[in-house]
């Protein structure tokens, strides 16, 4: 693991293409920032150097907007994951980020990635008005992290939301801000992570949207166990949809019986993501999703026979990630859909939230992948 580390982390310096200091006091990386530019990585650059500002916010929203903020710490920029963690949630002080209406924690996958068009998504349905923090865990890819050392992702979950939540609950109750949770793919593992079940997500987050779960996801895959009779194992109900819903078709509404509450957890999964519902349990064990009807995507003829489905799944996972948008593990867009569930977002109907999409989908691309 040392080895790999060594070799991944010599690419860890390059900057991307376009990518530059910033010059804006809300980001980590500029004059004014506690993190050195230099030490947040390829991916933490491309963070904290892209994304939408304050004047394409009001071009799109039509009103006054704020400069988002967007806090990272590399794992240059401190040795130990505790020091990172504090280190990233300083500079997100210093920037200002408590005093925003939206506070957004993220759990990057693989090589310290954050999903842009989740984060986008994000900022644009907040008006600016938001802070968002990440850390960098690993230089490893997502797939080769997801094999040989995920628990990395679990710990710098965990650590960071503690750092944040501990912060947050310091200030007066009327001076916080609403706090939410995001993680895709490797990431959704880790953000998951700080939290123990569907009462403490309900106390401690005001949302949360978790893209990709892998299957090895603790959380994810006990309430799809324990999910409501009668509902499938594509797009399950738990406890009515009352804090934590499931959702396949971005556009659609999650189902769910109950009054969704203040706190608004979404899961997005597509049916043919590989990602998620690939599990050496389908070498001899027949899952609920081949029994159920189809989800959009995965062939009807696909039958259970012991080992096969393992083995299509396994090479669906090389091909996954370079699916079009909506298919497999591409979610670029789909975003815009679950951060309009999760924050409720009042003023944006459906062709206001599709014409948000499209401009999501221009500046992003097909292929954003760590």
């Amino acid at each position: 693991l040392s080895s790999l580390d060594s070799a991944f982390a010599l690419g860890d310096h390059d900057t991307p293409r376009g990518v530059s200091e910033p010059t804006q006091a809300t980001r980590s990386g500029s004059p004014e920032s506690l993190v050195q530019f230099d030490t947040l990585g390829f991916q933490g650059r491309a963070f904290v150097g892209r994304g939408p500002g304050a004047a394409d916010i009001s071009e799109y929203t039509d009103e006054p907007a704020l400069e988002p903020i967007r806090s990272y710490a590399g794992v240059a920029s401190a040795a130990a994951l505790e020091e990172r963690a504090r280190l990233a949630v300083d500079d997100l002080e210093r920037a200002g980020g408590f005093g925003r209406e939206r506070l957004l924690v993220a759990t990057p996958s693989g090589t310290g990635w954050v999903e842009p068009s989740s984060i986008a998504s994000f900022e644009f349905l907040a008006g600016g008005d938001s802070a968002t923090v990440a850390i960098q865990y690993s230089y490893l890819p997502s797939w080769m992290a997801h094999i040989v050392d995920h628990t990395r992702a679990r710990d710098a979950g965990r650590v960071l939301f503690d750092e944040v939540y501990s912060r947050v609950s310091a200030l007066p109750e009327q001076d916080r801000p609403e706090l939410y949770v995001f993680g895709e793919s490797l990431g959704s593992f880790g953000a998951e992570a700080a939290f123990s079940g569907e009462s403490d997500l309900a106390n401690r987050v005001d949302g949360a949207l978790f893209v990709g779960p892998p299957s090895f996801n603790t959380l994810y895959r006990d309430l799809v166990v324990r999910r409501d009779e009668g509902s499938p194992e594509i797009e399950p109900i738990y406890r009515q949809g009352r804090t934590i819903r499931f959702l396949s078709q971005p556009g659609q509404v999650p189902p769910g019986d109950a009054e969704w509450g203040d706190s608004r957890v979404l899961y997005m999964g597509h049916p043919s993501d590989p990602i998620t519902w690939w599990s050496p349990d389908l070498l001899f064990q027949r899952p609920d999703w081949l029994e159920e009807p189809r989800g959009g995507a995965v062939p009807a003829a696909m039958r259970w026979i012991p080992l096969v489905p393992f083995w299509q799944v396994s090479a669906d996972m090389s091909l996954g990630f370079s699916s079009p948008p909506g298919h497999g593990h591409n979610y670029t867009g789909d975003h815009v859909d679950g951060w309009a569930q999760v924050l409720g977002s009042d003023g944006f109907d459906t062709e206001r939230l599709a014409e948000l999409r499209r401009l999501i989908d221009e500046e992003h691309g097909a292929h954003n992948f760590s």
